[in-house]
């Protein structure tokens, strides 16, 4: 009886922390979606409450923590149980890192204090927004359904919001060149495209712990990587 009740006790704990990541995961999708639309939208009301958001993906970061380091404490889980736990805190970490991200685009957003130029010139992060979007929400389905293939989906398509972010480098340093009074404007949503390109990362970092949660090891290949934005697109630019 008591070895079952073990057993019950520490699958409960299991499934609390996936239920915690799962809630911050949706949290975190939140926060990006909001950031941006706050950006596009000229929202200033909206970027602040962003970034007082922030806040509640911190607290639960902290619990995830607590609550492994008491489950390893209790349980000693080895294996395949292990590996569920010390996932479930890197993910978390990844999770709360995109939404800090988020709070940094929403933090320029404020900054600009409504001041903006025509919504042409933010069309391009908007379109990386929806990329990163769609694979944040696909690599949280993979965590929660134990799926390496969707996993593996998310990891190759990282170097998408990489290429996609080199096109709006050079978009916006051409819109730069072309008229001075966007240079201001301009530079934020330079930030911003970068902020998004990262948080991508944290992405293909999450599929990589759900490989490694299933299959108990890294993924063999080299991690797929497009970004070329800082040194690329200004060369590109330095062309037109």
């Amino acid at each position: 009886m008591t070895e079952h009740h073990t057993v019950k006790a520490f699958d409960s704990d299991l499934q609390e922390l996936a239920r915690m990541v799962a809630e911050m995961g949706g949290l975190a999708e939140r926060q990006v979606a909001d950031a941006v639309d706050a950006l596009a939208r000229r929202d200033t009301a909206l970027a602040q409450r962003v970034t007082a958001a922030d806040a509640q993906i911190d607290a639960l970061q902290r619990e995830i923590e607590e609550k492994s380091v008491l489950t390893i404490a209790r349980r000693q889980p080895v294996a395949s149980d292990l590996r569920e736990v010390v996932g479930a805190l890197r993910l978390a970490n990844d999770v709360e890192r995109i939404g800090d991200l988020a709070k940094n685009i929403a933090k320029r957003v404020i900054a600009l204090n409504g001041e903006f130029p025509p919504p042409k010139l933010i069309r391009g992060v908007e379109h990386m927004t929806d990329l990163l979007l769609g694979q944040l929400k696909a690599v949280l389905n993979a965590y929660a359904r134990r799926s390496v293939a969707e996993a593996m989906a998310v990891w190759r398509g990282d170097e998408e919001i990489d290429a996609v972010c080199t096109s709006v480098f050079r978009e916006l340093l051409t819109y730069m060149m072309e008229d001075p009074r966007n240079i201001t404007f301009c530079i934020h949503l330079l930030f911003c495209a970068k902020n998004i390109e990262r948080m991508g990362d944290h992405a293909t970092n999450i599929a990589e712990t759900v490989h490694y949660i299933i299959e108990g090891k890294p993924i063999a290949d080299q991690r797929p990587k497009g970004d070329t934005t800082t040194l690329a697109a200004l060369r590109k630019a330095g062309e037109v």
